[in-house]
């Protein structure tokens, strides 16, 4: 496990998920730092350490909605996935979809997780801190951009 807090990139456009996610998170075993993007436009900015985000550090892990303005998860999901530097990172989508459509095309962009949000509180809160048990602390995260031929 790292010694540094784990940095995660919530891109989610609903002002409440975010607060809920960042209260789970912050109440959660492992230290994380958690940045929000509130659409692909603005994801890709931080990714991509453009513009404001110059020094933005790179993300561990990704959770993102599908629904959002300007550009959505589907679109930034096949972007993320498409770019040699920032496919290794797992993306978790976390949308109110529990379409089959969306599962399926999430999965063929190479999503490495599709969760449908709870509308409920506590659920919600179980769900996002089952993605901290798991991605954080069971799962293996890439660290740092080794330099491997494709």
């Amino acid at each position: 496990m790292k010694l540094t807090p784990i940095e995660i990139l919530l891109v989610e456009d609903n002002p409440g998920d975010v607060r809920l996610t960042r209260e789970a998170l912050s109440e959660g075993r492992v230290a994380n730092t958690l940045h929000v993007a509130c659409d692909g436009v603005e994801a890709l900015a931080f990714l991509r350490r453009e513009g404001e985000y110059q020094g933005a550090p790179r993300p561990d892990l990704i959770l993102m909605d599908l629904n959002m303005p300007r550009m959505d998860g589907r679109e930034l999901l096949a972007q993320i996935k498409q770019d040699k530097d920032l496919k290794r990172i797992p993306v978790v989508v976390l949308t109110t979809s529990a379409s089959e459509a969306d599962v399926f095309r999430s999965y063929s962009l190479h999503a490495n997780c599709f969760i449908t949000k709870p509308v409920d509180l506590d659920q919600f809160i179980h769900v996002i801190r089952s993605i901290e048990q798991f991605w954080l602390t069971i799962a293996k995260l890439p660290s740092g951009t080794p330099k491997v031929e494709e």
